[in-house]
């Protein structure tokens, strides 16, 4: 009754087919390893690489600190112009004319005589005593 079911004609019996299995060898294909040269090629290339980059960044760290230095050269530079205009304004005072001459006459100064007044330039007076009465004039 199968072959009626497939259709009316004639079917013959397929025959079954064997399977037969062939064994073959896989043949495996190995990559060869690097050879030493190019292993050596390839290290150079990575410890060069290395080294450039370590003296770059070293570069980068002294241009790092040659300006934090320069940072700090300069608030002290500012700190002693500072000082600096404080020093010269208490030079200025205590050069005044008015205060010298008070201070002349509270250590005893006077000129010798009127004709011989002059005014001497800073740093370029010098002191007489006279003999008996340990008076200081100033002379040209």
């Amino acid at each position: 009754m199968p072959a009626y079911i497939q259709g009316n004609l004639a079917v013959d019996k397929k025959p079954t087919q064997k399977v037969t299995i062939k064994e073959t060898k896989k043949v495996v294909y190995r990559n060869k390893s690097l050879p030493a040269q190019e292993k050596m090629l390839y290290l150079f290339t990575v410890a060069l690489c290395v080294i450039v980059a370590g003296v770059i960044i070293w570069r980068y760290s002294q241009i790092y600190q040659m300006n934090a230095d320069m940072l700090k050269i300069k608030h002290d530079i500012s700190q002693i112009q500072a000082e600096n205009s404080a020093l010269k304004q208490e030079v200025e005072k205590l050069q005044s004319p008015e205060r010298l001459g008070k201070l002349a006459k509270e250590y005893g100064f006077v000129p010798q005589d009127d004709k011989q007044v002059t005014q001497v330039p800073a740093g370029k007076a010098t002191a007489k005593t006279s003999g008996s009465n340990n008076k200081v004039a100033y002379t040209p």
